[in-house]
């Protein structure tokens, strides 16, 4: 078998249908267990003797741990022990959340339970262990803890004042990390600008709101001391080494299983101190223990994200060509770095993607990273994203204003040109190949903008007033070792894929990857489907399972289909070419005349059939002796996967927002929504459309109405659905998503990533289309969530 593999060859231009599957759009093959309820999530899973956790939570925002008096609890019925900090703390060792290439980080050691302060209102401080869940929460209410309330640092703005509450002290002050990012002359450009534009903007604290809640079985075996864990988790393989780690345990002693995942969007990649809490009290106690959190206990417990505060320059010419941006950030993430990630992230997101789509020579930008007494903060999805490309593309829609050019002819005048790759922006990202002139195109094509302009003026003399928003983003994809830095948890920048066939010629894979709800299992079996050459419903594909699953990082940053998908392709194609060896010896034909088509062995030149997979997996299976005995009969190949050549592997694309904003009460009305996002090769433009536009419904969230709001003494005041408003079906505009396809080459497959896409770009989009609509009354909102509050205001409509 020396053909040269090329993506031509493997049918990936769409052409060898209907062997290939390489951008159909073909059904989930789990969506009718899910739709059915029979699918099983961590609080389905049911063991012998399993007890239940529940924890008291800090009601303060800082507080001392004065006395925790645990008699009454047990005395409740069906409570079977009372767990605190120092019983776990002799089972587990302390975590510190910091990355070495993350330069002059800090943050303070953190235990599962506190053993001193509660450090934000929602922190588990004692856990109750019982028969029932019911039982555990009624050994909860007769604990008596007494807390010595302390001052508590919510502000971000004033963590670095003198006189600030320093929550840490041993770190002296509140500081968790800086960087600077700077090239060119950024003051000559700004002194040399024909016009300066300068904003302030706020990205609104909110959270990932899964429909399955954060949840979790540890289950420790005395007589073998292995720990089994059913978690609803991203990255399985990296959970197994931070149990095994922690609880000073071999990593091969503990076993991590994630069967359906209800959502995580970047909320479960996180290690919470709750749950290496229940890993504890079943290592003490030898049996399996059960949490699932409740949804109030969620908003104060699972990490918030996108508190940011960023102040923003744009120098331009008198062409209105960009001549340097000048970004200043400042972020809170509570009182602790989130382990492994580190709450960092975010800010240094911001500063590597800001001014991302365009071209110019000149830039600085500085995030500045805080604690505060708040639940923590860290990655979620579209990490800075969204953040980055609102301060970005308000700028260019102030500039656009200042110098009286339309928006779309300066976003053309400036977006890096197609034909400029690779390259590298001034913040340091290399760009392999991107698309933005052709997204452009491909965006005014469906929008029909004329007609639009038209009705928004015909509109405005009615007093009914609508607008018009563009929103030019990137999004990072496919992180290579560089993303992964040092000091964190272990997780693998790799990802493999074994894929078998069984004597009936159906097909195996098992994957490193994990299906959270957005189709993994589904492009993986095109994938493997088109690499062998059998129908898609005769492939089963396995995840979530370190036991039997290849090695490997898990899904997030959209890698699911750009690493593990073309690790799967890679073992597919391998086990063709071993299928049709063995083809080749049984039918005394050279293996390169033959091919695979629909499960059926065929000859190449003429496609006629000669013998189906069925009936070569029972030879090999059954009746190998009758075949050549040098002959290799082992139908199953592994592969692994690992990008080489840069950091990332970027998408890039193009939205747009048209609403409607009543003046009279505040409120926004969507009227419709587009999105072009060019993700690379498109595996089931089905499931990438649902991706995009479930990223945009999260973009809307966060522009509309998603915020954690605590008040002056760091107390959490929404935290139920009734308070906490995400957007539902009656707030959903028309979404019209369109593709452009630039391939990275560095995979046979060229997948890059879909999932962040929408939420990337729909909060600036939403902005830029609320401020033209309201424009011509002289207003500008620049604070998420634009509630009608504070449209109101920016009105002058109310003080």
């Amino acid at each position: 078998m020396n053909e040269i593999v090329t993506p031509k060859s493997l049918g990936l231009s769409r052409e060898d249908l209907p062997n290939s599957y390489i951008g159909r759009a073909v059904p989930r093959p789990n969506a009718r267990k899910l739709v059915e309820g029979r699918a099983t999530y961590t609080d389905d899973v049911t063991l012998p003797r399993l007890v239940h956790a529940a924890f008291l939570r800090s009601p303060h925002a800082h507080a001392r741990i004065v006395s925790i008096d645990t008699s009454a609890a047990l005395k409740v019925p069906g409570v079977v022990r009372v767990f605190t900090a120092a019983d776990l703390a002799a089972v587990c060792d302390p975590w510190v959340a910091v990355l070495a290439h993350l330069k002059g980080m800090k943050s303070a050691p953190q235990y599962p339970l506190p053993l001193e302060r509660a450090t934000w209102q929602g922190e588990a401080v004692v856990a109750v262990v019982a028969e029932t869940r019911a039982a555990a929460e009624d050994g909860v209410a007769a604990l008596a803890v007494e807390f010595e309330s302390l001052p508590a640092q919510v502000d971000m703005e004033t963590a670095l004042a003198p006189g600030a509450v320093v929550i840490h002290p041993e770190l002296g002050d509140n500081l968790v990390f800086t960087r600077t990012a700077e090239t060119g002359d950024v003051a000559a450009a700004f002194a040399s600008a024909h016009k300066v534009v300068e904003a302030t903007f706020h990205t609104g604290r909110h959270t990932g709101v899964t429909l399955e809640p954060r949840s979790i079985i540890a289950d420790y075996n005395r007589a073998d001391g292995t720990l089994t864990v059913h978690h609803s988790t991203q990255a399985p393989h990296m959970m197994q080494n931070v149990f095994a780690t922690q609880l000073r345990m071999a990593e091969s002693d503990v076993r991590v299983i994630c069967k359906d995942v209800g959502g995580s969007y970047g909320i479960k990649v996180h290690v919470y101190p709750d749950e290496m809490a229940v890993a504890c009290m079943s290592k003490i106690m030898g049996r399996p223990v059960k949490f699932i959190a409740d949804r109030f206990e969620a908003f104060g417990s699972d990490i918030h994200a996108r508190d940011h505060r960023i102040t923003g320059r744009l120098a331009v010419d008198a062409e209105g060509r960009f001549l340097a941006f000048d970004i200043d950030d400042l972020t809170g993430i509570g009182p602790y770095s989130v382990y492994p990630r580190t709450s960092a992230v975010e800010g240094n997101q911001v500063v590597n993607l800001c001014g991302g789509p365009y071209a110019f020579a000149n830039y600085r930008c500085t995030t500045t990273v805080v604690l505060q007494n708040k639940a923590p903060t860290c990655q979620y999805r579209a990490v800075g994203h969204p953040i980055a490309t609102t301060v970005t593309e308000g700028l260019v829609d102030l500039a656009a204003e200042a110098l009286g050019m339309d928006k779309v002819a300066i976003r053309r005048k400036n977006l890096i040109p197609d034909d400029a790759y690779p390259c590298t922006s001034p913040a340091g990202m290399k760009f392999e190949g991107l698309s933005h002139h052709a997204s452009l195109d491909k965006l005014l094509e469906m929008v029909p903008v004329d007609k639009i302009r038209a009705d928004q003026a015909e509109q405005r003399k009615r007093g009914v007033y609508r607008g018009l928003g563009f929103a030019s983003f990137i999004e990072l994809t496919n992180p290579s070792p560089f993303m992964y830095g040092i000091g964190g948890a272990k997780i693998s920048a790799q990802d493999g894929c074994t894929v078998r066939m069984d004597p009936d010629g159906s097909v195996v894979a098992m994957s490193g990857v994990t299906e959270q709800g957005q189709g993994t299992e589904a492009i993986l079996a095109q994938i493997v489907a088109h690499g062998v050459g059998v129908p898609v419903s005769k492939v089963k594909v396995v995840t979530g399972d370190t036991r039997t699953v290849p090695y490997g990082g898990g899904t997030w940053a959209c890698r699911g289909a750009g690493i593990g998908g073309e690790a799967a392709l890679q073992s597919a194609i391998a086990l063709k070419e071993q299928i049709l060896e063995v083809a080749g010896a049984m039918l005394q034909a050279q293996g390169a005349s033959l091919d695979i088509v629909m499960g059926e062995v065929v000859d190449k030149a003429t496609g006629q059939a000669r013998m189906p997979l069925a009936e070569l997996g029972r030879i090999v299976y059954y009746r190998g002796d009758t075949l050549p005995k040098d002959l290799a009969r082992e139908l199953v190949q592994t592969r692994h996967f690992i990008t080489k050549e840069y950091p990332f592997a970027f998408t890039n694309g193009i939205q747009a927002s048209w609403l409607e904003v009543d003046v009279e009460t505040g409120m926004v009305k969507l009227l419709e929504h587009w999105c072009v996002e060019d993700c690379g090769r498109v595996i089931n433009p089905m499931l990438v459309d649902e991706q995009v536009r479930g990223g945009i419904v999260q973009g809307i969230g966060g522009a509309l109405y998603e915020h954690c709001v605590y008040n002056e003494d760091g107390q959490l005041l929404t935290t139920t659905l009734a308070d906490y408003l995400v957007p539902m079906a009656a707030e959903m505009p028309d979404m019209h998503v369109g593709h452009v396809e630039t391939p990275t080459k560095e995979s046979l497959l060229g997948a890059k990533g879909a999932g962040e896409a929408g939420t990337a770009g729909a909060p600036a989009a939403i902005m830029n289309a609320i401020n033209d609509a309201i424009a011509p009354l002289g207003a500008k909102v620049l604070a998420q969530p634009f509630t009608p509050d504070r449209i109101l205001r920016a009105l002058g409509t109310i003080a």
